[in-house]
């Protein structure tokens, strides 16, 4: 009895996170929702949160954090929150909302919706984005290499999310989002929603939130599904928080993993996934030279012993034949 009042109250933790993350950004205090290191705080807070909900109600044993596991995330969290939010800023928002300016854009319309609208609307357009970017990289094998090792991971935590390439984290940050006027806090409501999404679908937490939230939300046996073992059954729930993309385009797929991970679960360190994408160039030029360097032993060896072989005796030498 007990444990199934857990698993209930468990069950409506995703949902009700939403709605305090909507609560704080639409009726919070001026002051702190206007402080620039207020989003900054919120966002990994959401993260450590539910990280702690994996001690007290975890989902796999197989899943549950180590030394090794909290650093190379730890790694990756800070990658994310710093290098790739800068480069994200620097090479797509900014040039972004200068060729708006530059071409007259004019999206204020979109600062007259109601905030709810708003917010809805930033998480359609973003997750719209990041469903084709998934997709095709799961389906263009340059792209492949920059998300396969996010594939590689051996089990699923709250902060496994942030796990991957920087050339992926950057790629997947893209979005369109610069070139609307919108509120800023339905932007930043927005986005801590679909952190406490995207990190419920990661997380090592018995969790299953009710059926409406599932139709439209990513959970945790959806994505668990997305990185099976076997790469055909990767190919499918893209949707890093909106599986509803996975059902409108018909890439959605019932079902739960247990066990994750690719190439029998070889578990990657940080620089092997920093080099995954260049390694085939890497392992071709590594056979180039040796295919060149046994095509010159070989060149060699072929010369020595040509130069051993004693050459045939002149005619009418002592040890020839003398004609007439």
């Amino acid at each position: 009895m007990q444990d199934t009042m857990k698993n209930r109250v468990f069950n409506l933790i995703p949902p009700a996170m939403i709605v305090l993350v909507l609560i704080f950004w639409s009726f919070g205090p001026a002051a702190l929702l206007d402080n620039p290191w207020t989003l900054p705080v919120v966002s990994p807070l959401i993260t450590l949160v539910v990280l702690l909900l994996e001690q007290v109600h975890e989902r796999h044993p197989g899943w549950r954090m180590n030394r090794r596991e909290f650093f190379t995330d730890l790694f990756y969290v800070v990658l994310s929150a710093t290098v790739i939010s800068w480069l994200t800023q620097h090479l797509a928002e900014d040039p972004l909302t200068a060729a708006k300016a530059w071409l007259g854009i004019n999206t204020e319309w979109a600062m007259h919706l109601p905030w709810l609208v708003q917010v809805a609307l930033v998480i359609f357009v973003f997750e719209f984005g990041q469903y084709w970017m998934h997709r095709l990289m799961h389906n263009s094998y340059p792209l492949w290499l920059t998300h396969a090792p996010h594939h590689h991971i051996t089990q699923l935590n709250a902060a496994k999310g942030a796990v991957g390439n920087p050339i992926e984290l950057f790629l997947i940050s893209l979005s369109v989002i610069a070139l609307f006027d919108l509120e800023k806090t339905a932007i930043f409501a927005a986005f801590n929603t679909l952190g406490v999404i995207a990190t419920f679908a990661h997380a090592n937490v018995r969790s299953d939130p009710p059926r409406w939230y599932s139709f439209f939300f990513t959970t945790i046996r959806h994505h668990s599904l997305h990185h099976s073992t076997d790469y055909e059954s990767t190919r499918c729930n893209y949707g890093n928080s909106l599986i509803l993309l996975d059902r409108i385009f018909g890439t959605y797929r019932d079902g739960e993993a247990s066990v994750v991970g690719q190439d029998d679960r070889r578990r990657l360190s940080i620089w092997e996934q920093t080099m995954f994408p260049f390694q085939p160039i890497v392992d071709a030029m590594k056979a180039r030279r040796a295919k060149a360097g046994y095509s010159a032993e070989t060149h060699v060896s072929s010369r020595s012993e040509h130069d051993n072989v004693p050459a045939d005796p002149a005619p009418g030498s002592a040890g020839g034949t003398a004609t007439a």
